[in-house]
């Protein structure tokens, strides 16, 4: 199930509730176009906003219209376990495949109360699980030992979203963690280094744009073609940093917005690209051809 290129969708907004036409055509052509798999409710899909209600509607319809296609990994994490039983029981509903859970952030729990976490979860809905690691965001890095103690003691966790775009420890995590555990690289810059060293696939944010390239990479890398996995590579690593001109999903979901596929509403505290780089984003945009 966890192998390729995963979309971490965008949730189009229009009038303050979720744009579900615009949503249905996005996880269409993302299928049309090759994608693996499909992540909706993660950070690109703006889950830190989303109301319960809202993330079991936005969950359903990309189950509805996937129609089984390609699997669907549902953030359904949170810092308070309570709430992440609540999320991933709401998943399950859904009919998602699996749910993506990010480590608790703020709260900084240590290793012991990691694993705890992630037991209470899958004691109260089993379904299989991929950790999100990313601790620019949560202030916890969940080093390889540990992960490795989860994987070990938790059947439910098949996997990682590793962000941190370090690869000593993807290297580790792999050297340590069972055989078979599936790590997803977290990071659109690191990709074909990451599979290089064992990696299994992405959850990408590149991929809204890019669902074609980031899923022929990852193909081409599984096929042998090693020229050609550099090659896409290093083409799309202008549009890797365009991404990532302001917080993450800015400057994507402008980006869908310039190419005709949603409207541009951010929900707050996220805000417009200012003017400046909003030149910076519509010049990558052209240069590779999407606007």
């Amino acid at each position: 199930m966890f192998q390729g290129a995963f979309t971490a969708l965008v949730t189009p907004f229009m009038n303050g509730t979720v744009d579900e036409e615009a949503y249905r055509q996005l996880i269409e052509w993302q299928i049309e176009q090759g994608i693996n798999g499909l992540v909706p409710c993660g950070t690109t899909g703006e889950a830190a906003t989303l109301e319960h209600v809202e993330q079991g509607q936005v969950i359903k319809i990309c189950v509805e219209q996937s129609k089984g296609r390609v699997p669907v990994l549902a953030g359904a994490g949170s810092n308070n376990t309570r709430e992440a039983v609540e999320l991933t029981i709401l998943a399950k509903k859904a009919g998602a495949d699996a749910v993506l859970q990010i480590t608790p952030y703020y709260n900084k729990p240590t290793p012991d109360g990691l694993i705890e976490h992630f037991k209470a979860i899958a004691k109260a809905c089993p379904l299989p699980m991929i950790v999100y690691n990313v601790p620019s965001r949560t202030g916890t890095n969940v080093l390889p030992a540990t992960l490795a103690r989860i994987a070990k003691e938790i059947p439910e966790v098949k996997g990682v979203k590793e962000a941190t775009a370090n690869l000593i420890q993807i290297s580790d995590i792999l050297e340590q963690c069972p055989s078979g555990f599936k790590l997803m690289s977290g990071d659109d810059f690191t990709v074909l280094p990451t599979l290089a060293i064992g990696g299994h696939g992405v959850i990408s944010v590149v991929s809204n744009i890019l669902p074609d390239k980031m899923s022929l990479l990852c193909q081409a890398f599984f096929a042998g073609e090693q020229e050609e996995a550099k090659r896409l590579h290093f083409e799309m690593q202008p549009l890797n940093r365009a991404m990532f001109l302001e917080t993450n999903p800015i400057p994507v979901k402008t980006s869908l917005h310039l190419m005709g596929r949603m409207g541009p509403e951010l929900r707050l505290p996220l805000v417009p690209l200012t003017p400046d780089n909003l030149v910076r984003l519509k010049a990558a945009l052209s240069e590779a051809g999407l606007i």
